[in-house]
């Protein structure tokens, strides 16, 4: 560590030298280090981003870049001992620093996974299924997702200085957008340590992060409809990073994730006694002391029956005096840290003071010093750290507005009663957007009636209860395969969501022309471009020979009454439609006894596979099998496979082949399409 936290741009570590902000330790106000980035050059960091970034991930394709990923999450993995010692600096728990740096880490594997898994080994998404334009199928439209050509600027809240980072960081590179990290002053240090861990790998493509270590005003000016901004923190920040004219008229892209009174509501059915009882009030208590409450999706609202808000206030002081001990996280068996900051424990004092005179009543700890427990072992207060006792208020009057709109952020949270569900969902609706909202509940029928009633207003709800309290990842805690953000107070922004959140760094772009050029422009072969019947079958050809539009046509085979009569028998499927002529000619789409969709399907494999060893190595299924034209006995069928899309895989010496299967009849009308998927050898020896 040194003095200066410093910045990493456009390709060297900068130290500003002198001035700054100094930070303290959140626990015995020893000196940190000091932040600043007063005269770095942003301008030359974005113009880094856009030349040497952008060239660096664009000679990578999805799959490589996904490999990056998991390849950096297991090097962060090997020292997460490192990360964890200076994250105690914070304030921060070995328990929250594992949520910080455990969960970043794992947003990387997520997308290292999803990224191989789910995205073609190419720069290019092909979205959806093509629109034909024209009656003879000439003239097509496809919609494709590009990276954006400019630069990813990242801007990140305290509480969460590995995690904050990785979830944006994960989807941009993964995209091919580089990165500009501006983590928050308070916890600068920590984030720096993760990006120089992340440097020293070796592993990230020259240019694709960067690290601002202090303010970074000014870098909204340097944008355009390139780059876009994501950002978490404060609404006030947001609203006026928002109302930036490169934003409003320069095209800039701007997601935010702010505040959030999020709602944690008890169903009337989960009284004491109930498995759901006991889970919201674990919850509620992990969520109330985790990071010492200063989380974004922490449950500011306990929206309760009325008649349990006693049994809940009692429960909830019963499980804070039994788990939970305040102190320097390096003590044996603190179990809550201090927050961030003296600065920032005025903060939620004076918050807690404001919902106090707007008619809150503290029914649980006090705004007193509270007794820590220190790192040499001994008890008392420390008024030189940041800490504070767990607290919570409760309104009777559950309609008071600072309820729903004031955000203490710390370890407060307020209890309100309500009469009905209806008033139940209301009450969170007064949030004005929110990130996260739990309904604990056994109860379908108040399930549904919750979820429909407060899904707009959340970007993400969970319903709590016996069967998965075990199981749940809990109230607070975004995974990656889901939608992070919220509506209104909220910020209105999203991130994560798996796939999504790499969209998001894309461009959707209509591309009109011939099948024919369109499979040229996105290496996926389309109905009516030319096909490739060389005579050599496709199923010979490893993948280092197989391109696409490579295909092979059957001869025709005809289908018989016995046929379809021993398929009914051997498989058991006896459907009217197979069997009894006379119910079957009354069948509007029939014109009498047809063949199994499936004897059909089944037939066309044995009409276009190649039956001897060779790179083919395993068909593992289909997709968008749709059966169109009926086949009657007497009737005849062939078919066609043709090379649609090539997936190498860059850890296995074989890929995924998707092959366009399209069945027709004899008289040239289409039966059946489908897709086939088999994995082929890269090479045959």
């Amino acid at each position: 560590m040194t003095d200066f936290v410093q910045s990493y741009l456009a390709g060297k570590w900068w130290n500003p030298g002198a001035g700054g902000v100094a930070v303290l330790d959140a626990s015995t106000g020893e000196s940190v280090a000091t932040v600043s980035a007063d005269g770095a050059d942003l301008a030359a960091a974005i113009a880094w981003a856009r030349e040497v970034g952008q060239r660096s991930l664009g000679a990578l394709s999805f799959h490589e870049r996904a490999l990056v990923l998991k390849q950096l999450a297991q090097h962060l993995n090997e020292h997460r001992d490192e990360l964890y010692a200076i994250s105690a600096k914070t304030g921060a728990t070995r328990g929250d620093s594992m949520i910080d740096i455990d969960g970043g880490i794992g947003v990387l594997f997520t997308f290292g996974s999803k990224g191989r898994r789910e995205l073609p080994n190419a720069n290019l998404i092909v979205d959806g299924a093509p629109e034909v334009l024209s009656k003879d199928g000439s003239f097509l439209g496809q919609h494709i997702y590009t990276r954006l050509p400019g630069v990813a600027v990242q801007i990140n809240a305290f509480n969460f200085p590995v995690w904050g980072m990785l979830e944006k960081f994960a989807p941009a590179l993964l995209a091919g957008v580089p990165t500009i990290v501006k983590p928050a002053t308070p916890t600068a240090y920590l984030a720096e340590a993760a990006v120089r861990l992340m440097l020293d790998s070796g592993l990230l493509p020259e240019g694709s992060l960067q690290l601002v270590s202090g303010s970074a005003r000014g870098i909204l000016d340097l944008l355009d409809y390139r780059d876009l901004v994501g950002f978490t923190g404060s609404a006030s920040t947001a609203n006026a990073l928002r109302a930036h004219p490169n934003v409003v008229n320069g095209g800039v892209r701007f997601t935010a994730e702010t505040d959030s009174l999020n709602a944690a509501i008890l169903g009337p059915d989960a009284v004491p006694g109930t498995p759901e009882f006991d889970a919201y009030v674990r919850s509620f208590v992990v969520e109330l002391t985790a990071k010492a409450g200063q989380k974004c999706t922490s449950i500011r609202r306990a929206i309760v029956p009325r008649a349990l808000v006693d049994d809940v206030v009692a429960a909830v002081d019963a499980r804070v005096r039994e788990k939970v001990v305040i102190g320097d996280p390096r003590a044996e068996g603190v179990t809550m840290g201090a927050l961030v900051s003296r600065e920032q424990k005025s903060e939620v004092l004076d918050r807690v003071r404001e919902l106090v005179d707007a008619g809150g009543r503290i029914v649980l700890g006090s705004l007193d010093e509270p007794e820590v427990l220190r790192a040499d072992g001994t008890t008392g207060t420390a008024p030189e750290g940041a800490f504070m006792q767990p607290v919570l208020l409760h309104f009777a009057d559950a309609l008071i507005a600072e309820a729903h709109s004031v955000e203490a952020f710390g370890p407060v949270s307020s209890v309100i009663g309500y009469d009905t569900v209806d008033e139940a969902v209301e009450l969170a609706a007064l949030g004005g957007g929110s990130l996260v909202a739990t309904v604990a509940t056994h109860d379908p029928d108040v399930a549904r009636t919750v979820i429909e009633g407060i899904a707009a207003h959340h970007g993400r709800t969970l319903i709590l209860d016996r069967d998965d309290a075990r199981s749940s990842t809990g109230h607070g805690s975004p995974v990656p395969h889901l939608v992070h953000g919220g509506p209104g107070r909220a910020g209105g922004g999203e991130e994560l969501g798996g796939i999504r959140s790499v969209l998001h760094h894309m461009q959707r772009t209509a591309v009109q022309g011939s099948p024919a050029m369109l499979t040229a422009v996105t290496g996926q072969w389309f109905t009516g471009a030319p096909r490739n019947l060389d005579g050599t079958h496709p199923f010979r050809k490893s993948l280092a020979e197989l391109r696409i539009g490579d295909a092979v046509a059957s001869p025709l085979r005809q289908v018989t009454l016995d046929d379809i009569t021993a398929f009914a028998n051997e498989t058991g499927d006896t459907f009217y439609a197979h069997t009894n002529e006379e119910a079957a000619a009354a069948n509007p789409f029939f014109p009498g006894i047809v063949a199994h969709g499936y004897l059909l399907v089944s037939w066309a494999a044995g009409l276009f596979v190649d039956p001897e060893p060779g790179p083919v190595l395993a068909n593992y299924g289909l997709e968008n099998l749709r059966f169109i034209t009926p086949v009657a006995a007497g009737d005849s069928i062939r078919v066609t496979l043709t090379a649609k899309k090539i997936t190498p895989r860059e850890t296995d010496e074989y890929g995924e082949v998707c092959w366009d299967a399209i069945i027709h009849n004899q008289n040239d009308e289409i039966v059946a399409t489908y897709d086939v998927l088999t994995l082929v050898a890269k090479t045959v020896a």
